[in-house]
């Protein structure tokens, strides 16, 4: 009796270390017992699988007659698949599609193959003609989201912030979706993907310019690395009129670059930034852009329609000359007023978290996948941070950025203000950063180095 009572104790004990391991390390767990389990059950029914699924084809001639000749019945073929092969999240396995199948059938079936697998989710990806990839997911990736161990891309501009939910990580890569749109109410997660992305760009050499005229209290923790911050309206409508300055004189360095003579219009300032400087990427940061479209007067709606028209003229042109935008907003429609849809149809990129209305998510996605769309009018008020991510290839998926305070976010921002690079059009918008004393004797107070982020 007490050599059984000890056997189950261990049990016991065993289960519970499962129990715990399974939900505070769901890594080790899936290599424990997840992989070999899903596996196995993987190998051992893929044919009944395939076959209840829709998935198989006839035999062949050749096949049925072999069959017939030694009085059976040829089965019905499944695609030709690989070994499953193991992932951080759940496992792989390529087919080899037959003849007459398309990746939409496995698509369609791919809930069916959560189910009779018993995996947390199944995604298929076309890798090339007649072949595809059903990546299985263990567990609910998105539950637990954590910062990559080492950076996924080291290229310039490129900057993994989000995890989606087949295990991939989300890579905002400006070279090749170099304006985006961020949407996402009060409380959705918004800001913090917002910081992952300028906490991401803090370590590169990039000049980043923030707008927000909510007298800058969302950007002003990032004072320390940011180039320039406008916090009103007025201040927005000159530092575009200096970015945009900016971008023509870039344009004027690429003619000059690629041959063109002097005495054509080129300014001699021009001619020395061609000789000792060479420009700097720059990421322009909207973080509420309703506030740029509210209009109280007839000058107001002056300055509105100066404003839209700069940003668009960014957006159209910014790229070749190495500037990006970064939109954000609580809501985005075409009511906000002129030049909205216009300025929608440049941010390619689109991140869509928790909205209050269905026109923002359908101003957001629903020029990309109305199934986009509805998904992100479905995200969960106690999930922040997932979101819909899409781009005008037609692709989409839900992802969650990793937590980030806003306290950590400001000291990766003051550790790297040494970087940031000298732009002489935008030190009149350079933010003030109040220096810290020496030590605890001193009482010398902190002198502005720019201007206040309040004028």
């Amino acid at each position: 009796m007490t050599d059984a009572l000890r056997i189950v104790l261990l049990g016991l004990l065993a289960v519970a270390a499962l129990v715990a391991v399974r939900r505070r390390l769901p890594v080790l767990f899936w290599w424990l017992v997840g992989y070999p389990t899903v596996t196995l059950r993987v190998l051992t029914t893929y044919r009944a699988t395939m076959d209840a699924c829709g998935l198989t084809v006839p035999a062949s001639a050749m096949r049925r007659a072999t069959a017939r000749m030694v009085g059976r019945q040829a089965a019905p073929v499944p695609p030709r698949r690989s070994l499953p092969l193991p992932t951080g999240s759940g496992l792989v396995m390529r087919l080899r599609m037959a003849a007459g199948q398309a990746p939409e059938d496995f698509t369609a079936a791919a809930d069916r193959l959560r189910h009779a697998w018993g995996a947390h989710a199944v995604h298929v990806r076309t890798t090339k003609p007649g072949r595809v990839e059903l990546r299985l997911v263990g567990w609910d990736v998105l539950a637990d989201v954590r910062p990559p161990r080492r950076w996924l891309r080291t290229e310039p501009l490129s900057l993994p912030l989000a995890l989606r939910e087949d295990g991939h990580w989300h890579v905002r890569d400006f070279h090749t979706v170099p304006h985006e749109l961020i949407l996402g109410a009060t409380q959705s997660g918004k800001s913090v993907y917002l910081r992952n992305l300028l906490c991401g760009l803090a370590r590169q050499p990039v000049a980043l310019a923030g707008i927000d005229c909510k007298w800058g209290v969302e950007l002003a923790p990032f004072a320390p690395r940011l180039s320039a911050l406008a916090d009103t309206p007025d201040r927005a409508n000159e530092l575009l009129d200096a970015l945009v300055d900016e971008m023509e004189a870039r344009f004027r360095l690429i003619g000059l670059r690629s041959g063109a003579a002097p005495g054509t219009g080129l300014t001699s300032d021009v001619w020395g930034l061609a000789e000792k400087v060479r420009p700097v990427p720059v990421v322009i940061v909207v973080d509420e852009v309703a506030e740029l479209f509210l209009a109280a007067s007839k000058d107001d709606e002056k300055r509105r329609d100066a404003m839209v028209t700069k940003l668009i003229r960014l957006a159209q042109l910014g790229r070749a000359a190495g500037i990006y935008l970064e939109v954000c907003g609580q809501r985005f429609g075409a009511e906000l007023g002129k030049g909205a849809t216009m300025l929608r149809a440049q941010l390619t990129g689109r991140v869509c978290h928790r909205v209050n209305d269905e026109t923002s998510a359908n101003m957001a996605l629903g020029d990309i996948a109305q199934e986009a769309a509805l998904a992100a009018t479905s995200i969960p008020a106690e999930r922040p941070g997932v979101a819909v991510v899409g781009d005008s290839s037609g692709g989409w998926s839900r992802v969650r950025s990793p937590h980030l305070t806003l306290d950590d976010a400001a000291e990766v921002c003051r550790e790297t203000s040494g970087l940031v690079p000298q732009l002489p059009r935008l030190d009149a918008f350079r933010p003030v950063v109040a220096v810290k004393p020496a030590g605890p004797s001193s009482a010398t107070p902190a002198v502005p180095t720019a201007r206040p982020v309040t004028e």
